[in-house]
């Protein structure tokens, strides 16, 4: 008989450990999930553009914003993609007249002017642009057909002729808000050398996706400076982490690579978000009442975090940007 309870026991303690482990094991994995955008804010005739938003966070953006109300344009460069995670989100219950596929190319300015041309023709105010479309890692320099680094025109470049061809448009709103989805990796870029970066010598491929992330918080703090001298400080802009996903993103990456993506699938489970976990910060950043009228900042995990005094190098990135884009002809300031 006492075998018999020493064995209940036993058994007993076993069950609880193994409930222990399966419950911190869950407890780390909404841990790594990160803080989720559960306000209840209408989007309801609001008129928004994403980029990059066939798949992964971009994609779950567009489906949040448009289940809330939106009118969603779905900037895309791949026109199959695009038109298949049109019909994988209304399948979700997203409405199909409010999502608005546009082809755009951000390693093309050309299909940036087309698609910004239709969309004025279409649209009398936008009041949402999140610049979330990125490349990371890419294996081998390469200069777009426009003369400038792929991954420098694609992350930072490109979006900075959208947002500048779309900001009338923002100003006509009565509030407009503008997300650059950035990275953690901009806290290990390099000074970013505007003489030298389209440049193959001293090209590194982590390199050039840590600037170009870089840029894109610089933007957001130069451009913000830039609207309220112009008395429009009701468009905002901020810039956000959203997380480590395990999303398209990593496909240049070693995590992408067999047979360590088979290798690290269970961990890359449990440590890395998943693209709709990814979304909150930005779609945080572009509905939420808490930060209406914020503007300049960056943020991770739904909290404002410090920037770095960076002033005269944003002027100078911001007045680069113009010419690179075509924009004016300012002369870079030394």
């Amino acid at each position: 008989a006492k075998m018999a309870e020493m064995v209940d026991l036993l058994d007993l303690f076993v069950d609880w450990k193994f409930i222990a482990i399966i419950a911190i094991i869950i407890a780390f994995r909404f841990y790594f999930k990160g803080a989720q955008f559960r306000e209840h804010v209408s989007a309801k005739n609001m008129v928004a553009v994403v980029t990059g938003c066939d798949c992964g966070i971009g994609k779950q953006i567009v489906r949040e914003l448009c289940l809330r109300g939106a009118k969603v344009y779905m900037m895309c460069r791949n026109e199959g993609r695009a038109l298949n995670a049109q019909l994988e989100l209304v399948k979700l219950g997203c409405s199909p007249d409010r999502l608005i596929v546009k082809l755009m190319d951000l390693t093309k300015f050309s299909t940036i002017r087309a698609a910004v041309k239709e969309i004025t023709a279409e649209e009398k105010q936008i009041d949402i642009l999140v610049n979330n479309a990125a490349v990371m890692m890419y294996p081998k320099f390469k200069l777009t057909d426009d003369g400038h680094e792929l991954v420098w025109q694609t992350n930072y470049l490109g979006h900075f002729l959208l947002t500048e061809l779309l900001k009338p448009l923002m100003v006509a709103a009565a509030s407009a808000r503008i997300v650059n989805v950035s990275a953690l990796a901009h806290y290990y870029a390099d000074p970013i050398d505007l003489e030298n970066i389209d440049r193959r010598y001293g090209w590194d491929s982590r390199q050039s996706y840590s600037k170009s992330k870089l840029a894109m918080v610089m933007h957001s703090y130069e451009l913000t400076k830039r609207l309220r001298a112009e008395e429009a400080s009701h468009v905002t802009i901020n810039c956000c982490h959203p997380g480590l996903c395990y999303t398209r993103l990593v496909r240049y990456t070693p995590l992408a690579r067999k047979p360590l993506s088979f290798l690290l699938a269970p961990f890359a489970w449990f440590i890395l978000k998943t693209p709709k976990d990814g979304a909150q910060t930005p779609l945080y950043l572009a509905l939420s009442k808490h930060v209406a009228g914020v503007s300049g900042q960056y943020f991770s995990q739904k909290k404002a975090l410090e920037l770095e005094d960076w002033e005269k190098k944003c002027e100078r990135l911001y007045e680069y940007s113009l010419s690179a884009c075509g924009l004016n002809d300012v002369p870079l300031k030394e």
